[in-house]
């Protein structure tokens, strides 16, 4: 006789066979918040919805075209169109994509002209990206960093003798226009050929024609190979100009992640101020000094802070930047330029009258400092400009006052002289770049009277012919200098001796 199994049983059996078919589905769920656009003019977008949005966050609008969310307000969000707009209209579809800008670098980025979004702008194929690199990015810690104590060599006395740049450093260029700040950053980098730096060009509302000047001048003196240039000439939008250095930046820490040294030019800040100037005028948001915004302090700040010499714990290398600074009528109390000099280790500024006067590179050494100073020059580079710095700076506020004076006294007019000739032999061509070695023996020149007995006129002439003569009738004092890397007691004795003999050659000639 056979019995029903309990309805209890069978609940628990059917329990069972539900909870096993259950387990077996897989649910894919997707949550995704949309919005709308609202209005869009001059690459600005407005958007309702998306209440949870994020700051920076890219948003993805209709055509593959996206947006920068800058503005977060109770109701709408504000943001900025990266790439054309003229495409979007009221209502269109927004989507939230919980990412932040980013580029695709690699390797093969060396050599390469590209825009804002790391998209070729030589004509050449695009390139293999290899890793993601986001474009803003919290500056590494003490913790990561390293003090700055290894000269970049800029290959031109005046700054390497009196104003020294070390690997890591920021060191501001300042001054009006026209008066050479491009073609100080330019021989920087035309100076790192035989190095292992490599260079990173930002140019930012620059003229095209400039921009291509500078790339064939690379290409002539063999550099480009080892440079990546990003372009945001002043035909592209503010946003692509907004965010040509956040760019650049990434770029660098791409090659500082893999312990390799960085050298990155902002040419300049003050148009990447201007056009960050504009976004915020268009977003609404309130203007305060000049009419700047008031974060354009940390517009700066958080860019020129990624700039810092990695410990070798945490892979070593290193990115140095050159900011560029445009001032207005050498105004250096304006609004950016205070806020950029406060943010660097130091500047180089140049003066529109010594520009004038001839002297190039316009440098005027009372105002510059490097606040690295001596830790970032070889210790032969110290023994002979140890007190060069302060003799030009004497020599130029003197030289104002001797032109109203005809009566000086000896020690005065001992410093005008002196300064008149270091003057001369720091006069450098912007495309001849001198290696450390070839300035040491110069400056030692000069401080140590080799020519005291000619016209100013000719020393520029001279300290050249004594630089030829020296390295190739003392090879082995060269060489025991660059071995070193300081005078030993040897290289003085040769030095002082070549002076005696290149001083008899000199008279035999007159």
């Amino acid at each position: 006789m056979t019995t029903k199994p309990s309805s209890k049983s069978q609940l628990a059996n059917l329990k069972k066979i539900f909870e096993f078919e259950l387990n077996q589905i897989k649910f894919d769920t997707k949550v995704e918040s949309f919005g709308q656009i609202e209005a869009v003019y001059d690459g600005v977008v407005w958007i309702k919805g998306l209440s949870d949005a994020l700051m920076g966050e890219i948003l993805e609008l209709p055509q593959k075209t996206y947006a920068l969310a800058l503005n977060l307000e109770e109701d709408r969000i504000g943001g900025i169109v990266v790439g054309r707009y003229q495409h979007l209209k009221e209502g269109d579809v927004v989507k939230k994509t919980g990412n932040v800008l980013s580029i695709g670098v690699g390797d093969q980025i060396l050599g390469r002209v590209i825009n804002s979004l790391a998209q070729p702008k030589d004509g050449l194929p695009a390139f293999p990206a290899t890793k993601q690199m986001p474009l803003e990015k919290i500056a590494p810690g003490v913790i990561y960093r390293k003090s700055v104590n290894t000269p970049l060599q800029t290959g031109i006395m005046a700054v390497d003798a009196m104003i020294p740049i070390g690997r890591g450093q920021r060191e501001l260029i300042i001054g009006d226009r026209s008066t050479g700040k491009t073609s100080v950053a330019l021989t920087t980098m035309i100076n790192q050929k035989n190095s292992d730096v490599i260079n990173v060009y930002v140019a930012i509302g620059q003229k095209e024609a400039n921009v291509a000047w500078i790339i064939e001048t690379l290409k002539k003196y063999g550099v480009m190979d080892k440079t990546v240039i990003i372009d945001a000439s002043a035909s592209e939008s503010s946003t692509m100009q907004y965010l040509a250095p956040y760019t650049g930046i990434a770029v660098a820490e791409y090659f500082l992640d893999q312990g390799k040294d960085v050298l990155i030019v902002y040419d300049d800040l003050s148009k990447h101020a201007v056009a960050y100037r504009e976004i915020s005028l268009l977003l609404r948001r309130p203007s305060g000094r000049e009419a700047y915004p008031g974060d354009v302090f940390y517009l700066h700040s958080r860019l020129l802070e990624r700039a810092c010499r990695i410990n070798a714990k945490y892979g070593g290398g290193s990115i140095t930047a050159l900011p560029i600074i445009e001032t207005q009528e050498g105004d250096v109390s304006a609004y950016i330029p205070t806020n950029v000099i406060s943010i660097t280790d130091g500047q180089i500024y140049l003066e529109t009258d010594l520009f004038n006067a001839g002297v190039r590179p316009a440098i005027n050494v009372g105002i510059s400092v490097s606040r690295v100073g001596g830790s970032a020059q070889i210790k032969a580079m110290k023994q002979v400009a140890g007190r060069m710095k302060i003799e030009m700076a004497q020599y130029r506020e003197l030289e104002a006052f001797a032109q109203f004076s005809s009566d000086l006294d000896e020690a005065t007019q001992r410093i005008i002289d002196r300064g008149k000739r270091l003057t001369e032999v720091l006069k450098q061509h912007w495309a001849e770049p001198l290696p450390v070695v070839d300035q040491i023996i110069l400056i030692w020149a000069v401080t140590h009277g080799v020519f005291d007995d000619m016209e100013i006129e000719e020393i520029g002439k001279v300290s050249r012919q004594w630089l030829d003569w020296f390295k190739v009738n003392k090879k082995k004092a060269v060489k025991v200098l660059v071995e070193e890397n300081k005078i030993v007691e040897a290289v003085d004795k040769e030095l002082n001796k070549a002076k005696e003999e290149f001083r008899l050659i000199l008279n035999d000639k007159s």
